[in-house]
């Protein structure tokens, strides 16, 4: 086993898979930038999950929030489309997971995951 596998199977989730936030943890590890993950895991047999702003995964979200649904379409295209990379800027402000209960009941699709898993989203989740 090299030594990349043996670093990929410390940061495996109970289900066999990499979470997104330990995605990121994981490139800073390996010095590469986040976007090469998605290559490196699936090289590997590995799949990223519980994405945090909704797009796959299982990652329980709370409700839609109306201040941060604003500043989410504001930085969104005429599409409704949004850059993960400019979520995750909004979550500076307001956290990660209430960013993400907000993208995963409404009709904002993230685009350009930032560790190369999806350039659009394939499922939105509910809209409830």
């Amino acid at each position: 086993m090299d030594n990349i596998e043996q670093i990929l199977k410390q940061y495996l989730n109970d289900d066999g898979k990499i979470n997104c936030l330990d995605a990121f943890k994981l490139a800073r590890e390996l010095h590469v930038e986040p976007k090469e993950i998605a290559e490196i895991t699936k090289k590997h047999g590995i799949r990223i999950d519980n994405c945090e702003l909704g797009v796959f995964g299982s990652k329980d979200f709370g409700d839609a929030i109306d201040d941060i649904y604003e500043k989410l379409s504001s930085k969104a295209n005429s599409e409704k489309k949004l850059e993960c990379s400019a979520a995750w800027e909004v979550a500076k402000e307001f956290s990660l997971n209430r960013v993400g209960s907000t993208t995963k009941k409404s009709d904002i699709e993230v685009i350009y995951c930032q560790l190369g898993c999806f350039r659009t989203r394939i499922h939105h989740g509910s809209k409830s």
